[in-house]
């Protein structure tokens, strides 16, 4: 199964990074239903600014887990 990492930016400019693998239906998810994270229930609307596609959970994760410890500064280079 495919999965993907992502990067969305928040209303107030934050970026969140997760991993899914349904890009579509997670994008939804996180601006519309209860499913979203936390973190952007309260930051709504959000936008897809950047996706990575991994081949398996396994890289995936340690690939979210990475980009989660960039600073800002290095999330907007790659998201460019």
């Amino acid at each position: 199964m495919q999965y993907y990492v992502y990067i969305v930016r928040c209303n107030d400019g934050t970026l969140y990074t997760g991993i899914t693998t349904d890009l579509k239906r997670r994008l939804y998810e996180h601006n519309h239903s209860d499913r979203g994270a936390k973190y952007t229930k309260v930051r709504r609307p959000v936008s897809l600014v950047y996706e990575e596609i991994c081949q398996d959970r396994s890289s995936a994760s340690k690939r979210e887990y990475a980009i989660k410890q960039f600073s800002r500064k290095e999330k907007l280079l790659l998201i460019q």
